[in-house]
């Protein structure tokens, strides 16, 4: 029987569908730090752009990102794929007309995403990509004023989907081969290069389209650190598996029936 038979759908989304992933610390007893992967799934719609929101036109849909679930765990990429998967089929994001993934570009999110859901418009997330500018922008330059002017007009030409200028203006830099720059430094052309089919911004504004990953750096947040990252010894690893699992159907709006369909069936 295929996979998609045995899942049962559980909220599904109806039209439009969003996915992002992220990664999370958290301590371990005996291991130190270590990384929780998680993603979260969101229906998408679409409202008029309020007249003060800068950068987008009178004729832009602002999308708006609701009903979100959430999968959470301390796996390597290839475990979460499947979890990511498995959150999707119940939500049936393969069926809906838009399918869109904002994430921050990390090479683990962007493969496994692309190969769970083929049909998805990859995003790199906007406040990441600028974020990254100005980072470029702070090492290159000591003057203030220069810092502000160049990362102002290399940040305005990927606002208006214009990739190719950035990543020249970047290897103009020619902080490549600076093997004292931060690797975010050094990295940059390429990973903006690598990223080429997920900066269209025009289109995604015009389109409605969400261009931040909010909703996984909040659930980040809310659903790993806030509990899991308390004062004490930290957690062992099947003890925050568990957690993790709990916490993921708690936020998801679904822990009761969770709790139910764990606990083994009364005899009659």
């Amino acid at each position: 029987m295929a996979l998609t038979e045995l899942v049962a759908p559980v909220a599904p989304v109806a039209a439009q569908a969003n996915i992002s992933s992220d990664g999370a610390m958290v301590r371990l007893r005996g291991e130190g730090y270590k990384e929780v992967k998680l993603t979260a799934i969101s229906s998408l719609s679409q409202a008029p752009v309020p007249a003060t929101r800068r950068g987008y036109a009178p004729s832009d849909p602002e999308p708006r990102l609701s009903a979100h679930s959430y999968q959470a765990g301390l796996w390597d990429a290839d475990e979460f794929a499947a979890h990511q998967y498995v959150e999707g089929l119940r939500r049936q994001v393969g069926q809906t007309a838009t399918l869109t993934s904002v994430n921050d570009g990390a090479p683990w999110i962007r493969r496994v995403t692309a190969t769970n859901f083929p049909t998805a418009t990859l995003i790199l997330d906007w406040h990441h990509a600028e974020e990254r500018l100005q980072v470029v922008a702070d090492y290159a330059f000591s003057n203030p004023a220069t810092q502000r002017e160049w990362c102002a007009t290399t940040t305005e030409q990927l606002w208006q989907g214009q990739l190719q200028a950035v990543v020249t203006a970047l290897d103009d830099l020619g902080l490549t081969a600076d093997s004292a720059a931060p690797d975010l430094v050094r990295h940059s052309p390429g990973s903006f290069q690598n990223t080429a089919d997920a900066t269209d911004y025009p289109a995604y504004r015009a389109l409605g389209l969400p261009l931040g990953s909010g909703t996984v750096e909040s659930a980040a947040n809310t659903l790993v650190h806030h509990r899991m990252r308390r004062q004490g010894p930290g957690w062992n690893r099947d003890a925050g598996h568990a957690m993790l699992a709990a916490l993921s159907e708690l936020h998801s709006d679904r822990f009761e029936r969770a709790w139910a369909d764990s606990q083994p069936a009364l005899a009659p």
